[in-house]
Formats: structure tokens, sequence, C-alpha cells
């Protein structure tokens, strides 16, 4: 099968990368790239000795088959609308829209054109994450620490959507029952919406999720801990690292310390860049179908949950 003709849709500081794994892909071939900035467009083009459209409808008339849409988080709807409308595949930047509505619209329109739509939770391709899920079932407790400075970009949208998102979309793929109950709160400190927040899930199967997130954290942190039946598993999203805590088998000795009985075991992981494996996988369901590792539906249950955690924080505030 011949490679598909890629594009990329803003080559800001994610979508340069997007433009720079297309450029290296043996299965796809990165046609061209849009952005509104020129400078940016001339570079990324330079630099992937590749072409700068000037709109997005250049890019379809020139018969591009796959894009990324790696632009501002309100301009998401539109741009990938256009392409789905036009036949073409698309991975869609986190969140997959800017409202729930949106969102819908664009899974519904994309399998009525019978196109892929993947959204761009890169955590799924984390290889902490994909060891977690292929070791780890029917969690009880789900802890989540995603803290970082100010952004220089995804401020135009609330702290829920711009980084919590990515641990309510991995909560949501750990345990598929029904949400029963949130409580949450949050404060803007720098933005119009907020800037820090927390929630707390309790999901039908009995599992309960708590959920932190803060871009005006002095440090960074990307973890997840999770209690599972007779195993405690901490994993580090930056590290790609885990490491599962379980009690030696038979009864503790009579005066024994118990902290001495325990086993920490690091778990296989397959340590490589998870844009590199996100953007591969998409170009895979491209080539291949089947369905994507994150869908449009998955994006949006993760937008629904978004908004709701948003409602209760605005509604009790």
């Amino acid at each position: 099968m011949a490679s598909i003709r890629a594009g990329v849709i803003g080559v800001g500081h994610l979508g340069y990368h997007h433009a720079r794994h297309y450029a290296a892909m043996p299965h796809a071939d990165l046609i061209g790239i849009v952005d509104t900035d020129p400078d940016k467009a001339a570079k990324a083009a330079q630099d992937f000795n590749t072409r700068a459209y000037p709109d997005a409808a250049a890019l379809i008339a020139d018969g591009v088959e796959a894009v990324s849409v790696a632009t501002p988080t309100t301009t998401h709807f539109e741009i990938a609308l256009q392409f789905i409308e036009a036949g073409v595949h698309v991975l869609v930047e986190k969140p997959v829209a800017a409202t729930v509505a949106e969102a819908e619209r664009l899974t519904a329109a994309a399998a009525r054109r019978g196109v892929t739509l993947q959204v761009g939770h890169i955590e799924r391709f984390n290889g902490a994450v994909m060891a977690v899920f292929d070791h780890f079932h029917e969690p009880r407790f789900i802890e989540c620490h995603r803290l970082s400075p100010f952004p220089m970009r995804g401020a135009d949208v609330s702290v829920v959507l711009d980084l919590m998102i990515h641990d309510l979309d991995i909560v949501l793929a750990m345990d598929a029952s029904e949400v029963l109950s949130l409580d949450a709160a949050g404060v803007p400190v720098f933005s119009q919406s907020e800037d820090i927040a927390n929630v707390r899930l309790r999901f039908a199967s009995g599992c309960v999720a708590n959920l932190t997130s803060s871009r005006v954290s002095v440090d960074r942190m990307r973890k997840i801990r999770i209690f599972a039946e007779n195993a405690y598993v901490s994993t580090d999203y930056s590290a790609q690292e885990v490491l599962v805590y379980r009690k030696k088998p038979g009864p503790l000795p009579p005066d024994g310390n118990p902290m001495e009985h325990i086993i920490i075991e690091p778990l296989p992981v397959l340590k490589d860049e998870p844009l590199k494996l996100e953007l591969g996988a998409f170009i895979a369901c491209v080539r291949e179908g089947g369905r994507p590792v994150v869908s449009g539906e998955d994006g949006v249950r993760a937008m629904r949950l978004a908004q709701q955690v948003m409602d209760f924080i605005r509604e009790h505030s």
C-alpha cells in the first residue's frame, strides 16, 4: 500500500513535532503544513522538506488523506469538520473540541463520512500507562496529579480541559462503569477560567478517583497511583516508570516489621516517544481500518465528564 499523504494544521509547539514525525514515518508522506504565522509555516516547511499551504482548502485540493489538527482548542471544530466533510482522516489534539456539542457533531460527521477520527490523548501512548493497562484491571482507588508552571499556550480554556482531561480520559478507560457522583473545586489565578482544579469521582463499580490539576505550580508532576486488589501501583508519566508494591505471600511473622514483607517490583515499560507512537497508530488506522486507541467517542466521553466538572465548580463557587 502506498504511503498516506499527511498534513499538519498548526505548527506551533506541538504541531511542529507532528510534522517532524510524519516526515520520518515510513508509511506517511508529509505533503504539507498550514499555519496562520508565515514564519512558523516557512520554518516547518524548510525543516521537513515539505510545502507550506495558504489554508486548509488548498491542502484538501492537493489530495491530503490524513491530517493532524494542532491548533488552539477553540478552532478545532471548524477546522476538523472541514477535513472530515472532505473525506480526510483526522487526528485532532485534545480536547477534541471546545464544547460537548461540537465534539458530538465531529464524531457524528466522521461516522457518516466513514473516516477515522482520533483524539490526541497522548498519555494513552505513554509506556508507563500502557504497562498499567496491560497488567492491572478493576482498580479500587485512583489518584492523579498533573501539575505544571503557567503555560504560554492552552490557557484559552479551563485547566480541566487543558490538563485534567488527560487523566479523566485515562480514568474512564480504566473503569468503564457509570460515574455516580462527583465533587469538585477550582479557582482561577491568572486566567478567566480555572487554573487549579480537583475532582473526586465515584463509579458504579465502587472505584473512587481523585484528580488534581494545576498550571500555576512551581514544580512539574505527572503521576498516577492505583490501588488494586493486593497491589499498589505508582506510575510516573515523565520518567515512564511503574513500581508495583505487593505483600509477600504467607502470614506475617509474630514480631516482624510488616514493611519488610512488601515486595517492590518495576514493570517492564516500552520507552519510546509517545507522540511517535500516537501518530503511528493513527496512520495504521487510516491504512488498515479499525477503531483508534482513542476514538472520537472516547474524546466525547472525556469532554462530557470535563464539562460536568467545570459546571460543578462554577455552580458551587
